[in-house]
């Protein structure tokens, strides 16, 4: 949770801040997104989730990048009091290049890792189970839209996929949580 209020005090400094003028080599971006599972909860059905990711991002090259962030995406089990979250970091490279001459539409590609971890929890928000970080992966494409004074709209549908076991009752399971994620992001460039 201490790392969460730094994350968060960290990005409104950055998107408040009106003299970082540099190259706009910098970005950082909010994302909130919808996902879709594409495989049940073990035997039980997952409904449609939500979440959001914050990410920084540097351009080391002129259209091409690396960021790290973090991530949070809850689902409900469908005819259960259960749900579980998925929460954990981001990383990796992408790269955003314009649509042919237009200075304020580019397409973006990324891919990369995350490490995250899945939590079941009850209806009163009790943890029931957590199955430690592991490492997945994602891959994402997109649009990016300047509009204006160095922000932009980025429009993103990407699939994730992290596979851990989980010990519910004393069973061990074996979740491969795999979602599409469709979002709208606001990044600004510094």
């Amino acid at each position: 949770m201490k790392n969460l209020k730094f994350l968060i005090v960290a990005i409104a400094l950055i998107f408040s801040s009106s003299y970082l003028n540099g190259q706009n080599k910098w970005s950082a971006e909010f994302r909130p997104n919808i996902d879709f599972p594409t495989e049940d909860f073990v035997d039980s059905n997952v409904k449609v989730g939500f979440g959001f990711e914050f990410a920084l991002g540097y351009n080391f090259m002129e259209h091409l990048g690396a960021y790290a962030g973090w991530g949070y995406n809850t689902f409900r089990i469908e005819d259960s009091e259960l749900d579980f979250d998925e929460t954990g970091y981001t990383f990796g490279l992408q790269f955003i290049h314009p649509l042919g001459s237009s200075e304020s539409l580019s397409y973006l590609l990324r891919a990369g890792g995350i490490y995250n971890h899945i939590e079941v929890e009850d209806k009163d928000g009790n943890s029931i189970d957590d199955s430690g970080h592991g490492i997945g992966w994602e891959v994402g494409v997109g649009l990016n839209y300047h509009i204006g004074d160095n922000w932009n709209l980025r429009p993103q549908i990407g699939y994730r996929a992290l596979s851990r076991e989980i010990d519910f009752e004393g069973t061990g399971f074996d979740i491969d949580l795999n979602y599409i994620a469709i979002g709208l992001g606001i990044a600004k460039t510094f």
